[in-house]
């Protein structure tokens, strides 16, 4: 974590210097082009458990090979050991049968459904998406309205502003879903917008406003 004692005072302080910066960000999510949106969501199948640098990397090799149009194997790219992905051959079949599925994805999008069933919708049609994963998808292309990404780093800093309680090792979608609601309540406590709060919160654990 960033060298800074997280309290809420100093989020606020914190989120008054960033806050151009972050809605920048924001605004680069809202202006990703349909096109992109299949890449972006391998980019969310690859990062679990996986740097997201080398996700980044991965997913600029297939965008290069034309992977959207081209029945090529990803498994080699995944595994090389200078941008590894963990759980390489299982998350090769999650980007393969992602490929062919195109059409349903930007089909899903074009509804104009409210993010919490866009969620759900990506979830049962995408192998390897989960709460977290789907979550991250909708956000990278602006459309996570409401919307919490909960990862480890996230729930570790909720669980030290005591927004929760305890830190779950796992989380059900009953869990996530109290969880996320606790975010939302504390997002509208100290008026900063969730999708903001979010990227304030990587940055004090990378240093970055990361996507």
């Amino acid at each position: 974590m960033k060298d800074i004692k997280l309290t809420q005072e100093a989020l606020l302080q914190l989120y008054k210097e960033l806050k151009p910066q972050i809605q920048q960000r924001l605004d680069e999510f809202q202006s990703v082009p349909p096109s992109d949106y299949f890449y972006e969501l391998l980019y969310c199948l690859l990062t679990p458990q996986s740097q997201a640098a080398h996700a980044e990397i991965v997913v600029g090799k297939l965008k290069e090979l034309d992977f959207a149009r081209f029945p090529i194997d990803p498994e080699p790219i995944l595994r090389n050991p200078e941008h590894y992905i963990r759980f390489h051959k299982r998350k090769s079949l999650y980007l393969l049968s992602a490929q062919q599925q195109q059409v349903e994805l930007l089909a899903l999008l074009e509804t104009n459904q409210d993010a919490s069933n866009a969620r759900a919708e990506l979830i049962h049609t995408f192998k390897g998406l989960g709460m977290k994963e789907a979550t991250h998808f909708l956000r990278n292309i602006g459309r996570n309205d409401g919307l919490a990404i909960l990862d480890r780093h996230i729930l570790r800093m909720l669980f030290h502003l005591r927004v929760i309680t305890d830190l779950p090792t796992t989380l059900s979608y009953k869990r996530y879903r109290e969880i996320e609601f606790q975010f939302q309540n504390f997002s509208e406590e100290i008026s900063i917008p969730l999708d903001e709060l979010d990227l304030l919160m990587w940055y004090i654990e990378t240093g970055r406003i990361l996507k």
